[in-house]
């Protein structure tokens, strides 16, 4: 019988040789990764605790795979490196390294479960390459929870404590509290699931919880513009109080220049109202903070008070009106009888009654203005178709 060739198993047990020195740092770095020996010393829940039971599994399986591996990787060099080889030294070095050289586990079946033919034990083995390249599978579980944890611990703690100082600002702002009462609760519990599940928080968490904050700023700010709008509305309004006040004191004054002197259908009135006390009420809500409740009630006193404005400047205009319209007529009709004088008309037995009725009118209380009016009218009239006719004849 030829003994087989030992050059693949010399190649094989070379890449052996060099992938268990790779293995033996990386098992070393991934044993004395911060995550990892913070997930053991954790209380673990939820997807990071089903997970990291897998991971320690694997890892438990890669320090067997390495000491079981190195074992077999010594026995074939000791067998290589004899002076001569048999041919029984050779094929036990090729099988060493090619062949399923590795007992992973003796297992004892129970006679329950033995066919009458059937082994007492199984027993499972490998070879080197195919430990090998489970070990790598192993490892990759190992290290893929571990670098996951690590990354949402070093990613999202620092962002949740970011979030709870942007927190603590908008409460010192004073900013609405709904909004950042839902924003704390949000953030309380991505931090609890952080402590003991990192790979089961949800990352958009804090996202959700920097939309509230920022919502909440807007409604300060939204809430800071609208008092001091409504601020300056009540300045206007109280200038505007004012304003009525003289308004008011010049209706009156209007009013009381022309009682007696008019008849009383001719004169108007000015009806009592005053918007003080719905101003005070306004002000009571902005002194106790009810800014929302304020702009629609001092949009109505607003109006409010414009219309009384405008209602007093007409009776004191109308009153005004009468004086004014009486002054008129004096006045023309002082007018005329100058020029009645200048043409030697003075004591004219027509034109002298008529003037006589217009003083008459004009200067007697209640002044009927149409009635004056008219006599100035008639008077004037008169007047003028004399002088025509003088001038004629």
């Amino acid at each position: 019988m030829t003994a087989p060739s030992v050059a693949p198993a010399d190649a094989e047990l070379a890449r052996l040789g060099t992938a268990v020195e790779a293995m033996s740092r990386n098992l070393v770095e991934l044993d004395q990764l911060p995550a990892r020996h913070d997930l053991d010393s954790k209380a673990l829940t939820g997807r990071t605790a089903a997970e990291w039971a897998e991971a320690s599994a694997a890892l438990a399986t890669l320090w067997e795979g390495f000491r079981l591996l190195s074992e077999s990787i010594a026995r074939a060099q000791s067998l290589r490196g004899q002076r001569r080889l048999s041919d029984s030294d050779r094929a036990k070095f090729v099988h060493e390294v090619l062949g399923p050289s590795i007992l992973l586990s003796t297992t004892s079946v129970p006679l329950a479960q033995r066919g009458l033919l059937g082994a007492g034990q199984v027993t499972t083995t490998c070879s080197p390459a195919e430990l090998l390249a489970a070990m790598e599978r192993s490892f990759t579980i190992a290290i893929g929870v571990a670098t996951r944890a690590a990354d949402a611990w070093q990613t999202l703690l620092p962002a949740a404590a970011d979030a709870a100082a942007a927190l603590q600002r908008a409460r010192d702002a004073g900013s609405p509290a709904t909004l950042l009462n839902q924003a704390d609760r949000l953030l309380g519990e991505l931090t609890g699931t952080l402590a003991g599940d990192p790979l089961g928080a949800d990352a958009s968490v804090l996202a959700r919880v920097r939309e509230l904050i920022a919502r909440a700023d807007a409604e300060r700010t939204s809430a800071i513009e609208l008092r001091d709008s409504l601020t300056r509305r009540l300045s206007q309004a109280r200038d505007r109080a004012d304003e009525l006040d003289r308004a008011e004191q010049a209706a009156r004054e209007a009013r009381e220049r022309v009682d007696g002197r008019f008849p009383p259908s001719q004169v108007a009135a000015v009806r009592p109202l005053s918007l003080r006390p719905d101003l005070a009420a306004v002000e009571a809500l902005a002194a106790a903070g009810q800014w929302a409740l304020i702009s629609p009630r001092l949009a109505r006193w607003s109006r409010e008070a414009q219309e009384r404005l405008a209602a007093l400047a007409v009776v004191r205009t109308h009153n005004e009106r009468l004086l004014a319209d009486r002054a008129e007529l004096r006045g023309r009709l002082s007018a005329y009888q100058a020029k009645a004088l200048r043409h030697g008309l003075g004591e004219h037995p027509r034109l002298t009654p008529l003037a006589d009725r217009a003083r008459t009118l004009l200067h007697t209380a209640p002044c009927e203005l149409e009635q004056a009016r008219a006599a100035v009218d008639a008077y004037q009239e008169m007047l003028t178709a004399t002088i025509a006719r003088d001038a004629r004849s």
